[in-house]
């Protein structure tokens, strides 16, 4: 990933500074978009907002994804899994809750049911009483028994490492699909979720709304082998700098290629207060977090009901 992104020189974008980007913001947001990006479909490659051409944008992109590199060296997936049936089940259960809830959540389940086999044959009303502080517990008891069923009827009990079999179980859809493909297979994969998607559309990587889209014309951006690393770098920064409501815009790393600079506080002092996890000295999402984010000053979550 480094050779490819050093090997380029800073374009037109990479020099801007804070205020020429956020008038180069406003310039784009007023552009009409033109017909032909209006027919985009998941396999186009959406073309560059306002006046950076393409190459620009590349670069642009790739030198944001350097930089954030730079920044979280540490990046991993922020689910706690010993195995890909341990992961694909914790996804799953990721929806609409933070990934801290369901790392304090699944060491109850996984000790109850450590294999498909054992999910599969559980007893709903049990798994919904270990999933209730997950929230949505009903509907994601179904999901993880019936992809435990799933597992055991169609794949013999492993958990598969192609997407086009992975969309085959209940409850998982691209973004579950990719989160595994690439950390429990190695298999590059982009994943969009709602950190992934706000980002994106900020630094005007593209316009696109609909998840494929994004998956698409970001993909296009980037060497397929940086896709995994790419997709842990920019949710580690939504979920610790650039924040929905309130960007700390002063306090970010990236600021002079951002074209949305200005959102969020800017002045440093109060930007740094707005920071989340180790950024800001708090405890990340893992309770058993890898070694490395460890000796970064990262410290582990609190189980389930502690402090």
């Amino acid at each position: 990933m480094r050779k490819t992104a050093s090997a380029e020189k800073a374009g037109p974008a990479e020099k801007a500074g804070p205020e020429k980007t956020v008038g180069s913001a406003k310039k784009a947001a007023s552009t009409k978009k033109t017909g032909s990006a209006k027919k985009a479909t998941p396999t186009a490659v959406v073309h560059p907002p306002g006046d950076e051409s393409r190459t620009a944008l590349v670069r642009r992109a790739r030198r944001i994804n350097r930089e954030l590199a730079e920044v979280f060296p540490y990046a991993h997936p922020e689910l706690d899994f010993a195995n890909p049936f341990q992961l694909v089940v914790a996804t799953v259960l990721s929806a609409q809750t933070t990934d801290l809830r369901v790392n304090q959540t699944t060491p109850t389940l996984f000790a109850a049911y450590p294999t498909p086999e054992d999910l599969a044959a559980a007893n709903p009303e049990e798994v919904e009483e270990i999933l209730r502080p997950c929230g949505f517990f009903r509907a994601k008891t179904k999901s993880v028994i019936g992809l435990s069923k799933a597992l055991v009827e169609d794949f013999g009990g492993e958990v598969p490492g192609r997407l086009e079999d992975l969309v085959k179980l209940p409850g998982v859809g691209r973004k579950t699909a990719f989160v595994v493909l690439g950390n429990a297979f190695g298999r590059p994969g982009i994943t969009v979720d709602t950190h992934f998607q706000r980002l994106v559309r900020r630094w005007q990587w593209t316009g696109e709304t609909d998840p494929d889209k994004i998956e698409a014309a970001v993909g296009a951006l980037f060497p397929k082998s940086d896709w995994t690393d790419l997709s842990h770098h920019v949710i580690w920064h939504g979920r610790r700098i650039c924040h929905a409501r309130k960007p700390a815009c002063g306090a970010c790393p990236i600021a002079p290629l951002c074209p949305a600079y200005g959102e969020g506080e800017t002045d440093p002092e109060k930007a740094k207060k707005l920071l989340k996890y180790e950024k800001g000295g708090f405890p990340g999402q893992r309770l058993n977090p890898p070694q490395a984010y460890l000796d970064a000053g990262g410290k582990p979550a609190p189980p389930l009901g502690a402090g």
